[in-house]
């Protein structure tokens, strides 16, 4: 069974542009990559070269000779006789180039021959792209790639864009859902959150309609993770990497969810821990939320470098953290109990960096003032709250009103409740965070 992927639509997009570069596509393991790659090739070419660096190590000397496109394909056809190149119907994968990213520099190459279409995409990238990067600037373009989206586990469920696109329109017009609809999406939205987006986990949900081997598969990703950690993580103390990953669930439900490495060890420095947090980030494996030094516009340049929050990029691992009363109390009764609140912060964030949203928070010193998440428009700094409860939002308040903060009008809450606009504040179900970039591109015709 295929699932329907956004990756899916720029792909064809790409092939349609004359004279097309050839593509890396990058994001963490076992988030459906090659899946959606191999996909498009057959159905779109006659002939698909698949070459996996870490599958077949034969193939890590097809550069050795040289980088032009006539000797990289003789040394492919070496190693393997019964390969067939075929000009204008010929795709050439190449997969896990992290354990080869030499390959790279073939890429401008291949650019001006044009006579054969390249994909290159790798679990790990991120770890060695700036090598990659170097080797192929200009010559390439990139696509990031997430497990799926709340949208993207609503096609698999059977949904139509014009279902999904109604959520869009309620939003727009400030239309609250009737009974039905809220208990229907809020339904989908648990499962959601208890599943993630990892592709196999959700097959086997689609599949059987239970969460019966949800949590093995779950956690088998995030051993397979620290395995990588382990295999890839050189001249960086691996133990300290695994530690950060795994403190994330830990952090996410103190109150002051801000990163502390002392959480982690008693008396640790973040100095002790040179490196960690960006090697995780770059495997794509957590997402980190910057802390503004003011809330006000622009927000790059203006983040406090050692205060942050983290995440998890896909709610469904961090689900799976959790100990096995609150897994059953969570699968079988939806009952978020402790973790409510640091679940939905982590859906939110997993969902704004799936539309290609910054994270961004704020925490005044000594003071109560403080805001989950921040987005924008052209001209206007929006601050995002995330409830766990129906208490008031006193700091979206705070923020709105008080004249210090002038990039601030309006805001908008997230939480367990219909559509609505009250003071100056947008509030939205928890599941119309997918929606969100799509929202904000009407935010001048709507304040």
């Amino acid at each position: 069974m295929y699932f329907k992927r956004k990756i899916d639509g720029f792909l064809i997009q790409w092939k349609s542009e004359p004279a097309h570069k050839p593509l890396i596509v990058k994001g963490a393991r076992q988030i459906g990559k090659t899946e959606s790659i191999l996909h498009f090739a057959k159905e779109q070419y006659k002939n698909v070269v698949y070459i996996n660096f870490v599958l077949d190590k034969r193939y890590r000397a097809i550069v050795s000779d040289g980088y032009d496109v006539d000797t990289v394909i003789k040394n492919i056809s070496l190693a393997n006789p019964s390969i067939r190149f075929v000009p204008g119907e010929t795709i050439l994968i190449f997969d896990e180039i992290q354990e080869y990213p030499d390959v790279a520099t073939s890429l401008k190459a291949f650019r001006l021959d044009g006579r054969f279409d390249v994909i290159c995409s790798g679990s790990m990238l991120g770890i060695n792209y700036k090598k990659i990067h170097s080797n192929s600037v200009g010559n390439k373009v990139d696509y990031e790639m997430f497990s799926m989206d709340f949208e993207e586990f609503l096609w698999a469920k059977g949904y139509h864009q014009e279902q999904i696109a109604d959520i869009l329109t309620h939003m727009l017009e400030m239309k609250p859902f009737s009974e039905t609809e809220l208990n229907v999406y809020k339904s989908l939205f648990l499962d959601y959150c208890v599943l993630g987006g990892m592709p196999d986990v959700v097959r086997g949900y689609v599949e059987t309609g239970t969460f019966s081997s949800s949590l093995d598969t779950q956690e088998q990703i995030r051993l397979d993770y620290e395995e990588d950690v382990r295999k890839y993580a050189d001249g960086l103390d691996q133990t300290k990497i695994i530690s950060v990953y795994r403190s994330v669930p830990a952090q996410l439900a103190k109150e002051n969810k801000k990163f502390q490495f002392s959480k982690i060890k008693k008396n640790a420095r973040s100095r002790e821990y040179t490196g960690c947090i960006e090697w995780l980030a770059d495997a794509g494996v957590i997402t980190e939320c910057h802390c503004l030094t003011f809330p006000e516009l622009p927000l790059k340049g203006n983040i406090d470098e050692s205060k942050y929050k983290l995440y998890y990029p896909d709610t469904g691992l961090l689900v799976s953290t959790l100990d096995e009363e609150a897994q059953e109390d969570l699968r079988v009764n939806k009952n978020l109990g402790v973790y409510k609140g640091a679940l939905y912060e982590n859906f939110v964030a997993e969902a704004f960096v799936k539309q290609g949203l910054g994270l961004f928070y704020y925490k005044k010193e000594n003071s109560t003032l403080e805001e989950d998440f921040f987005v924008r428009s052209k001209d206007e700094l929006i601050p995002v709250e995330v409830k766990s409860n129906n208490d008031r939002s006193k700091s979206l308040s705070a923020l709105i009103k008080n004249e210090n903060y002038s990039d601030i009008k309006h805001g908008i809450k997230l939480g367990d409740f219909n559509i609505g606009y009250a003071n100056n504040i947008y509030t939205f179900p928890y599941f119309c965070a997918f929606m969100m970039k799509a929202f904000l591109k009407h935010w001048d015709s709507l304040s």
